[in-house]
């Protein structure tokens, strides 16, 4: 009898935690492919079927968080009936949960180089699966408005969502509470101001706020 293949979620959840062991153990990034494949005793050819490059791991491992985050949450028989904002505060906690098993790997990978978050290219598909999550919550919530007035801008929630996510990033990375419990407060404090604008702000200043978000998007990236 033949040896049942491995299922391609398994071979991607095989790289990350390799990934993530030579990273804590060598402190440091691989150099390449070859030997990062040589140090954990398997062929390129099984690599390159999942990522194209070292980075494209990389980022693969953010989009992996994001993805358990959803499947988390989406298995709460609760979640469907929550308000946006529940939703949010939900995807938050539930994220940086994530986040605090996999701590020391963060903490080095997003601190290399000068100044905090110089690492940024690795959110480059976490950003593009948050800001979709963020425009579906608003379009959902749009649905069932029947004044044009009284509707949201996907667009200006997403990139909130996005500098907002950035935010609590940085501030977990420096929290040193127990249970990083600091962080807790600060997701709830944030998500709730946010919605607070959106929901109490006239419509200019919506729009004011969503200019001012873009332009420090632009200085996260």
């Amino acid at each position: 009898m033949s040896a049942k293949k491995s299922s391609p979620k398994t071979d991607r959840e095989k790289l990350f935690a390799a990934y993530m062991t030579y990273v804590l153990e060598n402190e440091k990034f691989p150099v390449n492919v070859y030997k990062f494949c040589k140090e954990n005793e398997m062929e390129e050819t099984e690599f390159y079927d999942h990522f194209g490059s070292l980075e494209g791991l990389k980022k693969g491992i953010w989009n992996a968080f994001f993805e358990q985050t959803i499947g988390l949450i989406e298995k709460d028989k609760q979640y469907e009936s929550y308000g946006n904002r529940e939703k949010m505060l939900s995807f938050y906690f539930t994220f940086f949960e994530l986040l605090n098993l996999n701590r020391s790997y963060i903490l080095f990978s997003l601190n290399q180089g000068e100044g905090p978050l110089k690492q940024m290219g690795q959110l480059t598909g976490l950003r593009t699966r948050l800001m979709d999550f963020a425009k579906d919550l608003i379009e959902e919530a749009n649905a069932h408005k029947s004044l044009k007035i009284t509707k949201h801008n996907p667009r200006v929630f997403a990139e909130g969502a996005w500098v907002q996510l950035v935010f609590l990033l940085r501030f977990w990375l420096q929290d040193d509470s127990a249970g990083f419990e600091k962080t807790d407060m600060a997701i709830e404090k944030s998500v709730n101001t946010i919605f607070d604008v959106f929901d109490n702000t006239p419509l200019d200043r919506v729009v004011d706020f969503g200019k001012f978000l873009y332009k420090e998007h632009l200085n996260f990236n």
